[in-house]
């Protein structure tokens, strides 16, 4: 382990599965144990773009000191037995545990084993707003763009270890929950404590950016998630950049390779794939003075990265014709909900759907 490790005291145990969870363990350990490593777990996902962001964050978390233990969680049938029972003694001797994902049935499942009395939630994007309203409300835990249907046969399979996950993640006796986070919550559940996440280890590691005249438009997997119809999403796409004078489009990592080539042939738009979350992205710059995007994370995180700067995020609400039938009876309530909190918590400027 690094020099700059210093002494962890109780061993700290963290579980991500995304580019964006590693940062946010990584603001953590910055804000509550500064120059103290931790062992952080990669369940890697095999989608190659955020395996690639992974990559690449793990660097920068060995730099700080933390010891990456990088998991083929995904490569085979066999491969999550393999892992948990991997993992089994780690969890076992761990006294906290940081994940980013509740609602992931892989996270889920390693809860059931730990016996950590602390455990830490770091956000997962917008989704955490949702963890945290459904654990106050008593709720199965179910991911904000599938709730509404009836629960298939995996979820009616696993129901048993999403709900002692769920128990896992309810404080009570000697067992403490923390939510890290950047998102505002409006309900939190009883013994539950939040605390703000600053994003201030990205901004003392990165930048100030330079900043270039004209706008960069930030990407959306909704459409890949079943929720915004994909002509009517390109369409807003090539009527904001049009209206703004956007020249650069930053593609979310779930985005497909077949959408963004239709996005770059009928907009103009140049297309960058971010080799890290957009946060340090922007942080490290170039970026454009002004930052177009829909209802996302980033209208959060955005502004407390890019803190102390003159780009200004702008928030384009999702117009409700642009739902699929497929969609969630919960979607447009909850994309409003991220676009007013945003507006409220960081004055964002508004932006008329098309």
């Amino acid at each position: 382990m690094s020099p700059r490790a210093g002494n962890a005291g109780p061993h700290t145990l963290a579980f991500v599965e995304s580019p964006v969870q590693l940062l946010n363990v990584l603001e953590w350990a910055h804000a509550h144990a500064p120059g103290a490593g931790l062992t952080l777990v990669v369940l890697s996902p095999v989608d190659p773009m955020t395996r690639g962001q992974l990559r690449r964050m793990s660097e920068l978390a060995r730099e700080e000191g933390h010891t990456v233990r990088w998991e083929e969680a995904r490569s085979g049938p066999t491969a999550p037995l393999q892992t948990i029972g991997g993992l089994t003694a780690l969890l076992r001797r761990a006294h906290r545990v940081l994940l980013g994902d509740p609602f992931s049935r892989y996270v889920q499942l390693l809860l059931t084993i730990t016996r950590a009395r602390d455990v830490v939630v770091v956000d997962d994007g917008t989704a955490t707003m949702e963890f945290v309203g459904q654990l106050a409300r008593g709720e199965r835990l179910v991911r904000w763009h599938r709730k509404g249907g009836r629960p298939g046969p995996r979820d009616l399979l696993l129901a048993p270890v999403s709900a002692a996950a769920r128990r896992r993640l309810t404080p009570g006796g000697k067992r403490s929950v923390e939510v890290f986070s950047s998102m505002p919550m409006e309900d939190t559940p009883p013994g539950v404590t939040v605390t703000a996440n600053t994003f201030a280890w990205t901004r003392a590691r990165f930048g100030p950016p330079r900043i270039t005249k004209g706008a960069d438009l930030v990407g959306t997997s909704l459409v890949e998630t079943g929720v915004v119809d994909a002509d009517a999403y390109l369409e807003a796409v090539r009527s904001l950049a049009a209206k703004h004078g956007a020249a650069r489009y930053f593609a979310h990592r779930r985005e497909s390779t077949e959408k963004l080539h239709r996005l770059a042939v009928e907009t103009g738009l140049q297309i960058i794939r971010p080799e890290l979350p957009l946060e340090l992205i922007a942080r490290r710059g170039p970026i454009g003075s002004t930052i177009l995007s829909f209802p996302s994370t980033v209208v959060h995180t955005l502004p407390l990265a890019l803190s102390g700067t003159d780009v200004r995020v702008a928030v384009c609400d999702i117009n409700p014709t642009w739902l699929t039938e497929h969609a969630s009876p919960r979607a447009q309530g909850f994309l409003s909900g991220v676009t007013d909190t945003a507006r409220d918590a960081h004055r964002l400027a508004a932006v008329p759907a098309v």
